[in-house]
């Protein structure tokens, strides 16, 4: 059937006989087939920039669903067994124990935090070191691996008076130690049996800012850290006689000891903690993913329009044949669609080998074994990603085929009377781009986050699409200037079918985002390494005995008579109920998690605690001696709707406390001042045994020198009492915040990658009207050394433009995410700056002269005769 055949029975222009969607269907698949066939000449932008963010959508979920199966497989091995009941402060009851005791074979681990010596006098060391006192059972699972080679129980034995114990690495490092080397910890003379190679149960601790320190049991009780209220959890692991029992054994210990306050974990969640980590993390990547799919749709709409244009006769033919528009349309949207089609399947396949690819190279420097399977719904979410994106940018330049002239069959070039596609394309084009954000919100967990994404995505778009088409008519109203070069340069900016606003866009969308990642890495870094090293504390002081306060606070300021010394009172309790609702019950805010997730550090006082400014209620009076009162963090009690009037109860040392909400304050949290989620008044602690925190602060962050000398001469004299130097602790956040920094920039680079090849595909498909201008200038009298003078102009003022929004876009968006996000300060860097602009201009100089020179090369006379 010929198509003026077709058209007598088909289509808009004879409704009555119009045959069904199938027949229409199949015809422009077979056309769209038939013209394929000559190949995807001029679709390789298109095809790479949808593989491309495919690909990474793909990756990062295949990853990191192998990763949360690892620690599902390994969940017992993390945990040390098929459930852990935790404690703070105190060890568990003859009668809480026998409870545990009733699912199997239980282990006991105490960990702590602690002070370990070697040497004397000028020639003394001392670390902190987190303490892990382990018997016999342990480990339950897994295996820990020693060097020597040796069993833990050999390692661990006493031996000539001495406590066996084994070590990480860093810390035999730090103190100077090798295997039969003596140092102390508390009262407790310890030797060195050897140093760790894998804790299997490493993960389930979380982040320490010391290195591992492995004693017995009977060795910790000899340190003589075991005071009332001493920081020391304690875990009770359980392999169950009966593994497939273990929810109703949870149960039957929670109910049996209803008032222990047990922090209890199974094996189905080792480490929460870390999966959620993980979640979160993916999360991030994948919006970055998207970003890059968002650039390439740029990419993709360039290459359907371009790709169009070339095939505006072929159009016209098939309107003068009796094609109807609507059929034209399915004939090039299956067209497009099949390609998209390619070049997602390419960017799954090759999002589906990158866990596989990761494990290989990189498998050892994970904490746990994974075994990278294909993972179906990661699939599925980036093929959807991959099909809406090219569905929302295609569907504009696609409803403009509708509208292509017959008369594109007589010349080149023609008016083609619309600006824009025809009401139901740009209802198509609308309702893509709805059912791309629905599915970022509905596949992401913090959907708080993923509306902020797409918002800021979408005003960065409209911006630099407004700030394209500014250019343009600025550059028209500009003078004309005198010079031959500039006025070529300058009319460029503004003619039609001019790259501005595509440049500008596909550059753009890269540069704002790694401008933005830049500046966020600033302002972590100053506040890690230069802020908060003068602003915090100095040290950190923990498990204080209450008898010996004063004498501490007069010791600390005989060591440094310039420093400030703060001591208050701390004990750790778990929130059991927040108003009316049990904390099990509770789904807290992402972000606010960690609240409820483990047992709190808490104190009394009588006063308002520095730091913090009453933002609601009132304060007790100093006198105070009714039912106890509590003052709550302010946008915490928000997070969980808590208000004043409403009751809290916390599990202190075994014994449930239930206190009033009083007054709510605002905390100044980044100063890394003595502060806490709760404060309570002092009668609600009335005779519970507790230590005590301080604080010492030297003006300016203190000198390296005398920090370790003070720390060696409490690790002396008060051998019990444990102290955190700050500048460590933010070094060791520093290296995890760097690592994951690095990571995220390996990532964004898939964005900056996506908007080069963006701009080069642009710049190539505008290269069909570069031809023109060349030859007609030349005809002209214009020289190539003019030429290529013109448009190096054009290109370096458009790149310094585009690095000029970048600049400010990203550094706007940095502001809200390091201000309002992580409530720091923010800090700006020209050295992002200049980057971007040094970006900018090699990308859009580099990729405009390459393509300009070939436009430069081309015969007038071909060019001439079609004019």
């Amino acid at each position: 059937m010929s198509l003026a055949q077709l058209s007598s029975s088909a289509g808009e222009d004879n409704p009555p006989a119009a045959p069904g969607l199938p027949a229409r269907s199949s015809l422009a698949l077979r056309f769209a087939l038939r013209e394929l066939r000559g190949g995807l000449r001029g679709f390789a932008v298109f095809l790479a920039c949808l593989a491309l963010g495919v690909a990474a959508i793909a990756g990062v979920g295949a990853f990191s669903r192998a990763l949360t199966d690892g620690l599902g497989r390994e969940g017992a091995a993390l945990l040390g067994g098929d459930a852990a009941f935790a404690l703070v402060q105190r060890e568990a009851s003859p009668e809480e124990y026998r409870l545990i005791a009733a699912g199997g074979q239980v282990s006991t681990v105490a960990t702590t935090r602690a002070m370990a010596r070697a040497g004397e006098g000028d020639r003394l060391e001392a670390t902190l070191a987190e303490v892990k006192a382990v018997d016999g059972a342990y480990p339950m699972v897994g295996t820990l691996e020693l060097e020597p080679a040796q069993p833990l129980a050999e390692a661990l034995r006493p031996r000539d008076g001495t406590f066996g114990a084994v070590a990480d690495p860093a810390l035999a490092e730090r103190l100077g130690l090798k295997p039969g080397d003596r140092f102390q910890v508390g009262d407790a003379q310890l030797t060195l049996a050897g140093t760790i190679l894998r804790e299997p149960d490493a993960l389930s601790t979380g982040i320490g800012f010391g290195p591992r320190l492995m004693i017995s049991l009977d060795a910790l009780r000899a340190t003589n850290l075991l005071q009332p209220g001493s920081l020391v959890r304690w875990q009770y692991r359980v392999r169950m006689t009966d593994p497939a029992g273990l929810a109703a054994f949870v149960e039957q210990v929670r109910h049996g000891a209803p008032e222990a306050g047990f922090e209890v974990r199974t094996r189905e969640a080792a480490a929460p903690r870390l999966e959620t980590n993980v979640r979160r993390f993916t999360e991030y990547l994948t919006l970055v993913g998207l970003t890059a799919l968002l650039v390439g749709g740029v990419g993709v709409a360039n290459a359907v329009k371009s790709h169009l244009d070339a095939k505006r006769s072929v159009i016209a033919t098939l309107k003068s044949l009796g094609a109807p528009s609507g059929t034209v349309f399915a004939i090039y949207l299956a067209e497009v669609g099949l390609i998209a089609l390619v070049g997602i399947v390419i960017g799954l396949v090759v999002g589906s080998a990158l866990p596989f690819a990761a494990n290989a190279a990189f498998g050892y420097l994970l904490p746990i074994p994974i075994e990278p399977t294909i993972q179906p719904m990661a699939l599925a979410l980036a093929f959807a990603y991959g099909v809406l994106i090219a569905l929302a940018f295609a569907m504009w330049p696609l409803g403009m085929s509708h509208d292509v002239p017959v008369s594109g069959l007589f010349r080149d070039q023609v008016e083609t009377g619309r600006r824009r596609p025809r009401l139901v394309y740009l209802l198509l084009t609308a309702l893509a781009v709805l059912a791309l954000a629905g599915l970022a919100i509905a596949a992401s967990e913090e959907r708080r986050v993923a509306i902020y994404y797409l918002a800021a995505a979408a005003s960065v778009l409209i911006v630099l699409r407004l700030v394209g088409l500014g250019i343009m008519a600025l550059a028209r109203r500009l003078p004309r200037p005198r010079s031959t070069t500039l006025r070529l340069a300058l009319a460029n900016i503004h003619r039609p079918a001019a790259l501005t606003p595509t440049i500008v866009l596909s550059l753009g969308l890269g540069l704002t985002l790694l401008v933005t990642l830049a500046l966020i890495d600033r302002s972590l870094t100053r506040e890690l390494t230069s802020r908060l090293p003068h602003e915090a504390p100095s040290f950190f002081f923990l498990d204080i005995q209450s008898g010996e306060t004063d004498r501490f606070a007069a010791y600390l300021k005989q060591k440094a008579p310039q420093g400030e010394v703060e001591v208050v009172p701390m004990l750790r309790g778990r929130i059991i109920t927040l108003g009316d609702r049990a904390a099990e019950d509770i789904t807290p805010p992402p972000e606010f998690a960690w609240v409820l997730s483990s047992d709190r550090g808490i104190t009394y006082s009588q006063d308002l605690p520095e730091g913090s400014v009453l933002a609601a209620g009132e304060w007790w009076p100093p006198d105070y001696s009714g039912p106890p009162l509590v003052s709550f963090e302010r946008e915490i009690a928000d997070a969980f709707g808590l208000k004043i009037g409403d009751k809290v109860t916390v599990n202190v040392l075994g014994r449930s406390i239930t206190a009033t909400i009083a007054n709510l304050r605002d905390v100044e949290w980044e100063r890394l001042a003595i502060n806490f989620v709760m404060v309570f008044s002092p009668n609600s602690f009335a005779g519970a045994p507790h230590t005590s925190l301080a604080t010492l602060a030297v003006p300016d962050g203190g000198d390296p020198a005398a920090e370790r000398a003070i720390a060696r001469a409490v690790a002396t004299d008060f051998p019990a009492v444990t102290a955190v130097r700050v500048k460590e602790a933010l070094e060791t956040i520093g290296e995890i915040v760097s690592n994951l920094l690095i990571a995220i920039r390996a990532a964004s680079l898939v964005a900056l990658l996506a908007s080069v090849l963006v701009l080069a595909g642009a710049l190539a498909a505008g290269q069909h009207h570069r031809v023109y201008d060349a030859v007609i200038l030349k005809t002209l009298g214009a020289t190539r050394l003019r030429l290529v003078g013109a448009y190096a102009l054009e290109y370096a003022a458009l790149g310094l433009v585009t690095a000029a929004v970048a600049v400010g876009a990203g550094t706007a968006a940095a502001y809200v995410v390091v201000v309002m996000v992580m409530e720091l300060a923010f800090g700006w860097s020209s050295a992002a700056a200049l980057g971007a602009v040094a970006v900018a201009l090699v990308l859009t100089i580099g990729f405009g002269l390459i393509g300009t020179w070939r436009a430069l090369g081309q015969k007038p006379a071909r060019i001439l005769r079609h004019l």
